[in-house]
């Protein structure tokens, strides 16, 4: 099985609307690896990993977002995979990342 990583940041009306939730319930669903986090700019940012067909599912579903949500663009960045493990995680918008 293929592996992917990616870092996203999605703009829009994208905080407030529960993004955050959305994206991190998605993922665990497609049984995904990494965090999402707001950001001071009032993106949002996030980081996934596994199967190359779910981090393609979870990319395709921020590009709508939840309800209330309005998606303005998402940029994407491929990484190599780390092999990380552990449950999605909603991170503050304090924290730096990886």
């Amino acid at each position: 099985m293929t592996r992917d990583r990616v870092v996203a940041t999605v703009r829009g009306v994208v905080q407030g609307v529960g993004f955050r939730w959305f994206v991190q319930r998605t993922a665990t669903h497609l049984d995904l690896h990494g965090w999402v986090r707001n950001r001071s700019d009032g993106a949002v940012e996030l980081c996934a990993e596994g199967p190359r067909q779910a981090v393609a599912a979870l990319l395709e579903a921020v590009e709508t977002g939840p309800d209330g949500a309005w998606v303005s663009g998402v940029t994407v960045r491929h990484e190599v995979p780390t092999g990380a493990s552990g449950e999605f995680a909603i991170r503050s918008g304090g924290h730096t990342g990886d």
